[in-house]
């Protein structure tokens, strides 16, 4: 098989597909794939790798720090020369001609839908958009032209389902995986009197670091000596440094290393990963492998990656989520660090490899007319 990953849209909230898009690609190598990876860049550049060419395509700045290929037929170009069999994609609107292309080309093309555009968009306004019309339309239009579309949840594969179904689009459920040497419980200082809380993700609504603030705050309110660590930066910190107020919330900015990010996890009590429009949660599988339990919200896919022993949820509401973290602390720790750990290992990146490699090896066979 030869597989081109394309990942647009690079910038400073992606680095959980990024992450995603990496694991998976040395995956596909190490299966003995051919694999090439498109991304955008200030300058056009071509890297080879032990992980397969990367193929890097001029794109302007859009937004603070993104870069979004806009001339999809730049990278058509690309894969013309390359040939690849399967072509994957985790761009819902740019590079739709890519997937038109491969189906002239009889090369076989997946979606990776990594949210769900619906819910997101509610987050970020603060509105149940009357855009989800269009976004239904959108969706009907997807189904259309790729010829796989996989999703990382059940809650991501509602979105899709009807409107599949309808256009004969098969839909893979596949989880995304952990790595769970980097990720790891790490030995830390003996817990005190304060409960530790960490929240790791990008400060921007539609990720809702808003609700684990107003959690920490509202156990702080409650008279608990509590400690909110806050790892990650985005546009909404000022708000979030005013919705603390004076209770104890830390905010870190971002964490580069992915070992250093695992110490800092593993020295809390309790993640809050309270998103309720998260299609998966990278963020509560790192908890998770660090050893650490994970409080989310009732609904969402960052729900479907927690039981009854490893965490805890609540309505996303800083009540019901506050009462979520105290039921966790009332376990002994460490029954719940390992019931963590043990979650975590359910999710291997070598699993989600084995599934997307059965994927693009039945997209092959498709574009090829051989028999399912």
């Amino acid at each position: 098989m030869r597989i081109a990953q394309l990942a647009n849209f690079i910038g400073p909230a992606s680095g959980g597909m990024k992450h995603a898009v990496d694991a998976l690609g040395r995956g596909y190598v190490a299966a003995g794939a051919e694999r090439l990876l498109v991304i955008p860049g200030p300058v056009d550049a071509v890297t080879s790798t032990e992980h397969g060419d990367v193929v890097q395509v001029r794109a302007p700045r859009v937004g603070s720090g993104y870069r979004l290929i806009v001339e999809p037929w730049r990278v058509i170009d690309v894969l013309e020369r390359w040939r690849p069999t399967s072509v994957e994609l985790s761009d819902k609107l740019t590079l739709l001609p890519v997937a038109r292309w491969a189906r002239r080309r009889d090369v076989g093309s997946v979606l990776i839908s990594h949210e769900r555009l619906d819910d997101m968009l509610a987050l970020r306004t603060g509105l149940d958009v009357s855009a989800k019309a269009s976004i239904k339309l959108l969706n009907r239009v997807l189904v259309r032209s790729f010829d796989a579309v996989v999703v990382t949840s059940r809650y991501a594969e509602g979105e899709f389902r009807v409107v599949a179904d309808a256009a004969g689009c098969p839909i893979r459920r596949v989880p995304l995986g952990v790595d769970l040497a980097t990720f790891r419980p790490h030995e830390g200082p003996a817990r005190g009197d304060v409960l530790r809380l960490a929240h790791v993700g990008r400060l921007s609504r539609e990720k809702s670091p808003h609700l684990a603030v107003a959690t920490a705050v509202e156990l702080h309110r409650r008279g608990l000596a509590v400690r909110l660590d806050v790892f990650g930066d985005g546009p909404h910190l000022d708000e979030l440094r005013v919705l603390a107020g004076s209770a104890p919330v830390h905010f870190r900015g971002y964490v580069e290393g992915r070992a250093e990010l695992s110490r800092a996890i593993a020295s809390a009590d309790v993640a809050l990963s309270v998103c309720p429009g998260e299609t998966f949660g990278l963020a509560v599988l790192e908890a998770l492998a660090s050893g650490t339990p994970v409080v989310t919200a009732d609904r969402g896919g960052a729900r479907e990656l927690v039981d009854r022993q490893s965490g805890a949820w609540g309505t996303p509401d800083p009540g019901a989520l506050a009462d979520a973290v105290l039921r966790i602390v009332d376990r002994p720790e460490r029954q719940r660090r390992a019931a963590a750990r043990h979650r975590a290992e359910q999710f291997p990146w070598s699993r989600s490899v084995e599934r997307m490699l059965g994927v693009h090896a039945d997209l092959t066979d498709q574009a090829l007319g051989l028999p399912a």
